[in-house]
């Protein structure tokens, strides 16, 4: 196949990527806890969550932000910064990406997040009511905005070109890593840093979930909480973590020799235009980002060997996203094995998409098939093949990778497998 698309659109393909999540500290960990079908829920320990409904999580588990990055410079950065750099230090030692050895212009950064430094906010306010507002940390606004993940990124090793943050609550990953493809292949970049991060555990974050009932208060285990597609779910659980990849421009990871990981090749992205917070019922935007993403990658249903699903493990999203699956692919939605990371980890807002894309990419590159856990009371408006419980062997070529946001905010990406 050669560089071009056949419309005159360049290829990109992954080179590197990294991850930081409840289940591990790198993609090795993460994928080998993931098929063993563990679970990175525990207790909260972040927050003191007596006064709240919710006392468990998905939080990432013995990070010291010291092992990645200066003592000074971790002190002065929100924790969802310190998961980007984390995560995107795996991304560069995989990738062998040197930009001291590249044009820097043409090497950009997108990310997306939700929340920013939410638990930074706690502490701010905290200062403010209890100390005085001159005990306000002075480099809190610098800490808590959302774009500052992509900021650090881009100081950490230089990368001048494009520079964004996309917040699209939690299709912010997706639309980013879209994104980003869709600046090579215009030819703005020859090189994007992409992903998510986010680490957005505090009280208000808790609080605003909690009073949504959007959260699950199945406490007990844990392990068992997060549940989707399984008739007894009964919300998400919130988490935290990171994922980011190196995409370069087939021609340039090429001419450098780099390791191709798996081909980023289609996008999609619609709007329900519906609710802030309520999926469309019959599944008709989210089955037409899904069929946009096809189609942009050139491939049809029948070419699907696997689905990633966003499934948060609410009653409304797991029923709609089976709908949309059904309606975007047919008969051929009860074939395509389909994992929910969400079951493992919980739900890491803004950073969902990316982390979940590892997964995808280590699907191709192992041949295996994560499970989706706590499959327990089947659901008849959840009837697809969830990969209940046991990692599966599966040939996989294609990838199908949703992730939906509240406004109604849709992003789907297609990953295949490298073929020159």
């Amino acid at each position: 196949m050669a560089n071009s698309n056949g419309n005159g659109r360049r290829r990109v393909v992954i080179t590197g990527m990294g991850t930081i999540n409840p289940l591990g500290h790198t993609v090795d960990a993460f994928w080998k806890a993931a098929l063993a079908g563990k679970s990175g829920v525990g207790p909260l320990t972040q927050v003191d969550s007596a006064a709240y409904d919710v006392h468990i999580a998905g939080e990432v588990k013995d990070f010291d932000p010291e092992e990645y990055i200066d003592r000074k410079e971790a002190r002065r950065m929100a924790r969802f910064s310190q998961f980007a750099l984390a995560a995107a230090r795996e991304a560069f030692e995989t990738s062998g990406l040197d930009i001291s050895n590249e044009d820097p212009y043409r090497v950009g950064v997108l990310f997306g997040n939700g929340m920013g430094g939410y638990p930074d906010t706690d502490k701010a306010v905290k200062d403010i009511t209890q100390r005085g507002v001159r005990r306000m940390d002075p480099f809190y606004m610098v800490k808590m905005l959302p774009n500052m993940a992509a900021a650090q990124v881009a100081m950490r090793y230089g990368a001048k070109g494009y520079n964004a943050t996309i917040s699209t609550a939690c299709a912010s990953a997706g639309n980013a890593m879209g994104e980003a493809l869709e600046m090579i292949r215009h030819g703005r970049a020859d090189v994007m840093i992409t992903g998510g991060s986010e680490a957005g555990l505090s009280e208000l974050g808790l609080a605003s979930f909690q009073v949504m009932k959007a959260l699950s208060t199945n406490n007990d285990p844990p392990e068992g909480a997060s549940r989707p597609f399984d008739a007894k779910r009964d919300g998400f659980v919130s988490a935290e973590g990171a994922g980011v990849f190196i995409v370069e421009a087939l021609e340039h990871a090429q001419r450098r020799g780099a390791p191709i990981l798996a081909e980023l090749a289609g996008y999609g992205c619609t709007s329900d235009a519906h609710h802030v917070v309520v999926p469309v019922e019959d599944g008709e935007t989210t089955a037409m980002c899904m069929t946009q993403a096809l189609a942009d990658a050139g491939l049809r249903p029948e070419d699907v060997d696997h689905i990633n699903a966003h499934a948060t493990s609410t009653q409304m999203n797991d029923k709609c996203e089976t709908i949309a699956m059904k309606r975007a692919l047919g008969e051929l939605a009860y074939q395509i094995p389909i994992s929910a990371t969400k079951s493992l980890i919980g739900h890491t807002l803004g950073a969902s998409a990316a982390i979940e894309s590892v997964a995808c990419v280590q699907a191709i590159r192992t041949g295996w098939v994560h499970p989706t856990i706590n499959q327990e009371f089947p659901d008849p408006d959840c009837d697809l093949d969830y990969v209940p419980n046991v990692a599966r062997q599966v040939d996989v070529n294609v990838v199908l990778k949703s992730s939906f946001g509240f406004g109604g905010q849709n992003a789907c990406l297609v990953f295949r497998r490298f073929e020159d």
